[in-house]
């Protein structure tokens, strides 16, 4: 049931907003500290691990569009509403799989979720945010799957100690219902269009598929999300493979995860300069590249402290890597074609990196597996961020300001 919503400016809406991202992306990060034990648990082998790590991305890789087809009909803020629901729904009912098979169908549900929270989340902070404010939180909608990496592999790694990995999940599923009742008392109502409004909606979708911009900045941002799924979603496998005991797998990528989040951040500071993406974007994919070089072609075993600047390597590939959904996600009104859907815009760029982020921990796993270990990881990050470089390049922004609008059905 709908609550009256409280002014947007005096409540912090678009916090509460970033609240529901972190709780969606805890749901896909509860994962990496549990790997050890549900391989043990479930037989699980190493491909089948990457694919539970990539599975939760699937409904995001084919329904974006969909997605944001759903968001004009009906609204962004019941979309995020619901999309609370279906995460608490699978990670509740993952709790009860016995084999791959279920936990795997109760990913896909989560992945659901996900995909809903996280292609409606930018519209609804643009319509709640004062426009001065608009880019701080924007980097922080950039920088909310950083915090809840943090939190899910920290949190995960002291807990799984204590519990089993089945508490865990339910734990998790009520984290994900947590943002429900504060969505829905301070995030103004939506005034969609209702079926009625369908043919404009898609329109509008049309108008923005043929554009170039959403596409292009979807393929950068993938070239960024599936090295950084690749490494970051095995990193705690990682360090086991390496000897490392206890919560430590867990906290030292848990600092990796967090990282992420001060780039994007500190990146949103930079945007307000007035500096161009491809200045942004070109640095940083250098720099992951070459952090991950550094991290995964030397062989730190026999170096002194060298797990230590192996560790630094990798928090320096996921600092930097922050700048780029910082980048891109502030300029999703700029990428929006006019006549457009903003929506449409994100669940193109959802879908595009969501794609990504599927393939790269399968793709990993693989690699592996076929050499023998993790050192060969750097050959995905190099390959993709050369990629993303290129891209960058052909990334054309539109003139319209980040404060303009964007023809949507919500009432700002």
């Amino acid at each position: 049931m709908d609550l009256p919503p409280r002014p947007a400016c005096a409540t912090g809406s678009w916090m509460v907003v970033v609240s529901a991202g972190v709780a969606a992306g805890l749901q896909v990060w509860k994962l990496p500290p549990a790997l050890p034990y549900l391989r043990s648990d479930l037989s699980l082998s190493l491909v089948q691990a990457g694919t539970l790590l990539g599975i939760v991305q699937l409904a995001g890789m084919l329904g974006g569009l969909a997605v944001s087809l759903l968001a004009e009909l009906i609204g962004e803020r019941r979309c995020l509403s619901a999309g609370l629901v279906l995460l608490f729904l699978g990670s509740a009912g993952g709790g009860f799989a016995g084999s791959a098979a279920p936990l795997l169908a109760s990913r896909a549900v989560e992945g659901a979720g996900f995909i809903l929270v996280a292609v409606t989340g930018p519209g609804l902070i643009r319509r709640v945010t004062p426009p001065g404010r608009f880019t701080t939180a924007m980097g922080f909608w950039g920088a909310y799957q950083g915090m809840s990496t943090f939190a899910g592999l920290v949190v995960g790694a002291l807990v799984l100690q204590v519990v089993s990995w089945r508490v865990w999940w339910w734990g998790m599923a009520v984290l994900a219902l947590a943002p429900l009742p504060w969505v829905l008392s301070r995030v103004p109502r939506d005034d969609a269009g209702g079926v009625r409004g369908a043919a404009a909606a898609l329109s509008r979708i049309g108008r923005t598929v043929r554009a170039p911009g959403p596409w292009t900045a979807g393929l950068v941002f993938a070239c960024y999300t599936l090295p950084w799924m690749a490494v970051v979603g095995f990193l705690p496998t990682i360090y086991r493979d390496g000897g490392m005991t206890g919560s430590w797998p867990g906290v030292l990528s848990a600092v990796v995860g967090a990282a992420n989040a001060v780039g994007s951040i500190a990146t949103a500071a930079l945007v307000r300069r007035g500096l161009p993406a491809r200045a942004l974007l070109v640095p940083a994919f250098v720099l992951m590249a070459t952090a991950s070089v550094f991290a995964f072609a030397v062989d730190w075993r026999d170096l002194p402290a060298g797990t230590v600047w192996q560790f630094l390597c990798v928090v320096a590939f996921s600092l930097t890597g922050g700048a780029v959904p910082a980048t891109l996600l502030r300029m999703i009104g700029e990428l929006t074609p006019d006549g457009g859907s903003l929506p449409a815009t994100m669940g193109l760029i959802q879908q595009l990196f969501n794609a990504g982020s599927f393939v790269g921990p399968a793709v990993a796993a693989w690699l592996a597996t076929r050499t023998g270990g993790w050192h060969s990881t750097w050959w995905i990050t190099c390959a993709c961020t050369a990629t993303g470089i290129a891209l960058s390049f052909r990334l054309r922004l539109g003139k319209r300001s980040a404060s303009a609008p964007v023809t949507s059905t919500a009432v700002p």
